[in-house]
This record gives C-alpha cells, sequence and structure tokens, in this order.
C-alpha cells in the first residue's frame, strides 16, 4: 500500500538532489533555493549535487546516494531536484538498492525526473510534476502560487486547454515527459496502465520522434489502458526548415485522435513556458468538451 506524506510547511528539512544532468545553470539554481528558503524551508545541499561526470552530475552511485539518502533522512519531508537533463533511467537500473526506501516524502521535478515520478509507489513519494530549482524562478507568480498549494495542501485551481471532444473521464493522473516515458516501456519500471489520465509534454523533439514514440505506444497497445490524454507543451519541436514535415499539432491529432478518448492539448505544462505544478498519481477529470483538467 502506498503511504503519503504529510504535506510540506514552512520550517521544514528539503534536500537538494542532482539525480539526472549536470547543474549548469548556478544563477537559476541559487535563485531557485532562495524562493523555497523565502517561503521558510530549510533547504540543505546534498554532497555532489554539483559534480560533473560527462553529461551526468556525477557517477551513477554517487547520484543514487544522494537519492536514497534523502529518501531515508527521517528529518528530510521533501526532495527538490536540482535539474533534469537525463540520468534517472540509469539510477532505476539498479533497483534493488531503491526497493529498500521505506519513510514517504514529497519529490519534486519534471523532465527527466519523470523516471522517479511514475515510480512513486515504489520509491515511497508523493510526486509533483513541477518546475525544478533551475527553473522556477522564471514561473508566473500563480504558477509558484500553485506548486506551493499543492504542496501544503490547498486546493487547486483547474487547468484550461483545447479540447478535442470525447466527453469526460476520470483516472489516476500520470504526468511525464514523453521521451522518458517512452523509454520506460515494458521495463521493469514502467507504471501499470489501467485507467489513468496521461499528462504528456516534450522539448527538442522533431515531430517524426513524436510520431515515432507515440507509434511505439500503439503498437504495444499501451493505450488500451488510458482513459484520457492532457497534452501540455511541445517547445522547439519544429521540423528543420526545408525539410518536407508535418507540424508537431499534426503528429498528436494524427496518432491520437482516433483513440476516441478525452483529450485537451494546450495547457499550460512543460518546457520553455509556464509549468504548472500536477500531483502524480492522484485521482483526475479530463473534459474534452470544455478542455478542463481538474484533480483532488
Amino acid at each position: 500500500m502506498h503511504i503519503y506524506p504529510k504535506y510540506l510547511k514552512p520550517g521544514d528539512l528539503l534536500r537538494v538532489i542532482a539525480s539526472s544532468g549536470c547543474l549548469r545553470e548556478f544563477e537559476a539554481f541559487e535563485k531557485g533555493i532562495e524562493i523555497w528558503r523565502s517561503r521558510g524551508y530549510q533547504v540543505e545541499l546534498s554532497p555532489g549535487y554539483d559534480s560533473r561526470w560527462g553529461y551526468l552530475a556525477g557517477k551513477d552511485d554517487d547520484r543514487l546516494t544522494q537519492l536514497t539518502e534523502a529518501l531515508n533522512d527521517p528529518n528530510c519531508k521533501g526532495i527538490l531536484c536540482a535539474r533534469g537533463g537525463y540520468g534517472s533511467t540509469r539510477l532505476l537500473e539498479k533497483r534493488g538498492l531503491l526497493s529498500q526506501t521505506t519513510r514517504p516524502k514529497w519529490l519534486i521535478g519534471f523532465s527527466d525526473v519523470t523516471g522517479l515520478l511514475w515510480n512513486h509507489q515504489r520509491l515511497q513519494i508523493q510526486g509533483v510534476h513541477g518546475p525544478l530549482l533551475t527553473t522556477i524562478d522564471a514561473e508566473p507568480e500563480w504558477s509558484k502560487t500553485r506548486l506551493f498549494d499543492l504542496v501544503e495542501g490547498r486546493s487547486l485551481a483547474p487547468l484550461k486547454g483545447n479540447g478535442w471532444g470525447n466527453g469526460k473521464a476520470k483516472g489516476v493522473l500520470f504526468p511525464a515527459n514523453l521521451t522518458v516515458a517512452t523509454h520506460l516501456l515494458g521495463t521493469p519500471w514502467q507504471p501499470h496502465f489501467q485507467n489513468i489520465i496521461l499528462a504528456l509534454e516534450d522539448v527538442g523533439e522533431a515531430p517524426y520522434r513524436i510520431d515515432r514514440m507515440l507509434t511505439q505506444w500503439r503498437m504495444m497497445g499501451v493505450f488500451a489502458g488510458v482513459s484520457a490524454i492532457a497534452l501540455g507543451r511541445f517547445s522547439n519541436c519544429d521540423a528543420p526548415p526545408h525539410i518536407p514535415s508535418f507540424t508537431v499539432a499534426e503528429v498528436l491529432r494524427d496518432r491520437l485522435s482516433d483513440l476516441n478518448i478525452p483529450i485537451v492539448s494546450d495547457l499550460p505544462f512543460g518546457h520553455d513556458g509556464v509549468n504548472a505544478a500536477l500531483p502524480v498519481g492522484v485521482m483526475a477529470e479530463l473534459d474534452g468538451d470544455q478542455g478542463i483538467l481538474t484533480h483532488s
């Protein structure tokens, strides 16, 4: 049974980890830490958060140590991910160590952090698909407020996008970066897809690559357990100039509209723009007619 942590409150200790790519945006990172501290939280930097090993934030064992020590620290109430990039799935490969964690707490991040967020039950976390320490300073005030409302237990306003029809559906919300989620399919770390609402976003993927990933989902039959799909921002996903291509919007329509489930696009989450915080693993409702995502 999944045990949910208590809501956060000012004064709680939060630990910073770098589970993925190496830290490059130091000024934005420092501003992110200050935002959390200004809310009254104690923010502790895990040793090695600023390490570099190629494109990774240190060697796998060192990044795994940051994660497991934070998960098992009885004084730590939440984990703040420094940045995305790549690398969380390399930690999931060491599944035996990760399965030993027992102390429930919050974990906040998105993009490559999808690998951790999608395994909230095994890691005993309440995941938040939301701003990283390197991105939170760029968020508008309403988005920052939404993040703190979520982790501190206040109600959240619905998010509005463009509805594609097919009525309403309820399900367990699983926000994700499409690329990272695709590479979890068929692994022991793929969640059980039954009565779920997918919330997908991506960055820097050409339309044909988005097509290729969604076609893989279709061929694997994964969409059979999906009740609805919420689409966020697919930023910097234009085809190179002078190369024949569909737009990413056309690809999404082509690969998803025949599923005959509620779909809402253009919701305010993802890279390169407002990234509204979304809880992971909670019941939600998507209204494909009105274009509204709500959740508990």
